[in-house]
């Protein structure tokens, strides 16, 4: 049974990015710029942003922070998208979710220019992908591919089961899966929370990627003796350490693992490569504009 190393992936990826933006300051070229803005004080969301200043010096980025009160308009917030549209500096920017009740969030991401949209969440990258055309690509979906195709996992001809149909990462990654591509070309199943015999389907995957939300769901009947499975869920369940929490994801590791060929572990699989992405994504907007 091989455990996938994200951490040593995405450090591998990092080092690469690194490598060409000390390339592009020996060149006399300027370095990638990536910005965020985040409303409201929601731990989880500063927790992410804080991560994102934090790779951003890793790789030799500059970051720009935007830190919004939750009372905010809708207006105000448009203007400072705007404001980042029209920074010929900013190379790409993220709209950290969720954003309070009295702000409509597809307004604010239709609002965001494409060609600046690391998240791939506007409705033309969207598109874009569907059609399988160049665009920008969901960070956790490009994340998951990406671990895959260097860890020698090979979707190809394989059945692929996508536990999870959210437009941030079960469509999208459905999409990758079954795109003609070389990290493509598999048959694509998508399951949810209502699909009839569920743990039957599942079983019947080569490579089980889940993105379901729910803590520990997938056990070990879930899953075909010698399947990959990538578990793209993360969760924090309080326990009686002395943190008080422990971190886990979708899948019940100790349980699954001992059938698998491959797996992912929660932390350090898919998580660390998610960000990784990103940064790729901003890399590439950066060239895009050179």
């Amino acid at each position: 049974m091989k455990i996938i190393d994200g951490k040593k992936i995405a450090t591998e990826v990092k080092n690469e990015i690194a490598k060409k933006v000390q390339e592009r300051m020996k060149a006399g070229q300027r370095v990638p710029h990536l910005a965020a803005i985040i409303v409201g004080d929601d731990g989880a969301s500063k927790t992410y942003i804080g991560s994102i200043e934090r790779s951003c010096r890793e790789v030799g980025f500059t970051s720009s922070i935007y830190q919004y009160s939750a009372t905010i308009t809708e207006k105000e917030l448009l203007d400072s998208i705007d404001f980042l549209n029209r920074d010929d500096e900013v190379d790409g920017y993220i709209i950290q979710l969720p954003l309070p009740k009295h702000i409509n969030k597809e307004n604010v991401i239709a609002h965001v220019d494409p060609n600046k949209d690391v998240d791939c969440f506007h409705p033309i990258n969207s598109g874009k992908l569907f059609l399988g055309e160049a665009c920008f690509l969901p960070a956790t979906p490009y994340g998951t591919i990406e671990l895959m195709r260097r860890s020698g996992i090979s979707a190809a001809g394989k059945h692929c089961v996508v536990l999870g149909r959210s437009n941030i990462v079960g469509k999208p990654l459905a999409m990758l899966l079954a795109e003609k591509s070389d990290t493509g070309n598999a048959t694509v199943t998508i399951c949810h929370s209502r699909t009839p015999n569920l743990k039957e389907v599942c079983a019947t995957a080569d490579i089980l990627l889940v993105a379901i939300g729910q803590p520990e769901m997938i056990t070990a009947d879930y899953v075909k003796q010698g399947a990959t499975v990538i578990d793209i869920g993360i969760h924090r369940i309080p326990d009686s350490s002395e943190k008080g929490y422990r971190i886990c994801g979708d899948v019940k590791y100790d349980e699954v693992a001992p059938k698998c060929a491959a797996i992912t572990p929660v932390p350090g699989g898919v998580g660390p490569m998610t960000m990784t992405c990103l940064m790729l994504n901003t890399l590439h907007a950066c060239e895009n504009k050179d």
